[in-house]
């Protein structure tokens, strides 16, 4: 039912999702609600909905939240929700046209959304600046593994080591291309995680880790080098300097089977090293 709905208004309102912009409209009913019932939401909470679309997950949303902030950066589907939400009575539903990813956004303790897969990373780097209970979240499955994947794994990246110091994530739940229209490349998987409000998002250790793991199979030392212009503003002859005074035991190992502790390490000895006096 939902998806013929959808399908309809798509057709009355000359509607042609596109891929590119990773916009796949969820039409399975018994899925929302899992990703509902994942939310555990009250008439307390206030939930941000990203790339809300014409409202499929945004309206069970408003039945079961005190208000629900949604971001839909298309103005046309915008206005198609906006239209949607008149015609049901809801008025909790505030709607905001623009980029998520750039968008002031409002007070939120709860986030549950569909996301864009294109903005998925930035999204998600960009959330965790931001005090909330939790996100319930639907990613491509491949990024959602990237998000849990462990040390030694082929799939342990600068998201998995990201994810591990700034929150407790677990992934909840497969979903295949057929729940969506339109069908996306590959399946999907919505995943929970929970900020960790003991952590401060630390810029250095940011830059660290992208310059580590944009070279992951070698040797963090050499990685560090290859990458010296992310994390110092000097040449690379003082860059191997200030490399070696690293603690060597670490940074022979591949960023790849580094614990996110280890990096941490790494981006703190490295931090110290640029304050010497000699340096600064």
């Amino acid at each position: 039912m939902l998806a013929r709905e959808t399908k309809e208004i798509l057709k009355k309102t000359q509607i042609k999702l596109s891929k590119r912009k990773g916009q796949h409209y969820l039409v399975n009913s018994s899925i929302l609600d899992r990703i509902i019932r994942s939310a555990e939401l009250s008439l307390e909470d206030t939930v941000l909905d990203i790339g809300a679309g014409i409202g499929n997950l945004t309206i069970p949303l408003s039945k079961v939240a005190r208000r629900v902030i949604a971001i839909e950066e298309d103005s046309k589907i915008a206005q198609i929700l906006k239209e949607r939400l008149r015609e049901k009575g809801i008025n909790n539903v505030e709607v905001l046209e623009g980029d998520a990813v750039r968008l002031d956004l409002p007070n939120f303790n709860k986030v549950v959304s569909n996301l864009p897969y294109q903005i998925s990373s930035p999204i998600t780097f960009r959330l965790l600046e931001y005090d909330f209970d939790f996100a319930v979240l639907m990613y491509q499955l491949e990024f959602a593994d990237r998000m849990v994947a462990s040390p030694g794994n082929s799939k342990y990246s600068r998201l998995s080591v990201m994810m591990k110091i700034y929150a407790h994530v677990e992934k909840l739940f497969t979903v295949p291309r057929g729940a969506f229209i339109p069908p996306p490349r590959i399946s999907s998987a919505v995943v929970k995680f929970t900020p960790n409000k003991d952590v401060e998002v630390d810029d250095f250790l940011l830059k660290t880790t992208r310059a580590l793991f944009q070279h992951k199979r070698k040797k963090s030392k050499k990685a560090l080098l290859d990458s010296f212009h992310e994390w110092t503003v000097f040449d690379k002859k003082i860059a191997k300097k200030m490399v070696s005074m690293l603690d060597p035991h670490l940074i022979e190992k591949r960023p790849f089977q580094l614990e996110p502790e280890s990096i941490i390490r790494i981006s703190s000895e490295l931090k110290k090293v640029l304050e010497l006096s000699e340096f600064a």
